[in-house]
Parts: structure tokens; sequence; C-alpha cells
């Protein structure tokens, strides 16, 4: 059984590398169960992290999500609220 992870690390990646492990891990946690995760996609230029944020929001599995606060990365990451099931 695989362990599924409450951050995902999106670091170094283009929006067309990342997308495709942001569905992946969105669908992996809320299929285990979790009900708050962390998608680090850096500060960087706000490319990667718009296109997070386009694509959380066109998913039926994500209730809300916000930019990280001070002491949880800041703008460099995004928590993402699961739906319940």
């Amino acid at each position: 059984m695989k362990i599924v992870d409450l951050e995902l690390d999106l670091h170094q990646l283009t929006v067309e590398e990342a997308l495709p492990r942001l569905d992946d891990f969105i669908y992996k946690a809320f299929s285990s169960g979790f009900h708050t995760v962390c998608i680090n996609h850096g500060k960087g230029s706000g490319t990667l992290r718009q296109a997070v944020q386009r694509e959380l929001k066109k998913s039926t599995l994500v209730s809300s999500f916000r930019a990280g606060s001070r002491g949880e990365g800041g703008i460099g990451v995004t928590i993402v609220e699961l739906s319940k099931r």
C-alpha cells in the first residue's frame, strides 16, 4: 500500500509537468480520506501558482483553497480543503 503525503512539491516543474501530478495527488489524498493538504509551488513569477489555483477551482474534490499564512509558506504554497465524502 502506497502512503499518500499531505504535501505536494511542484518546485522546478513546468505547468505541463505539474498539473497531471496535481490532479493525481488531489485524487489520492481525497481517496485516502485527507481533509487538508498543501501544494508547494514556490513563489517565482506566479505562473505555476495561478495554474494550480485554476485547476483547483475546477476540481469537484476541492471545497476551498487559500494561500499559506506566514508560518505555512505564504504565497509559495496553497492550502487545499478537500470536499467531504
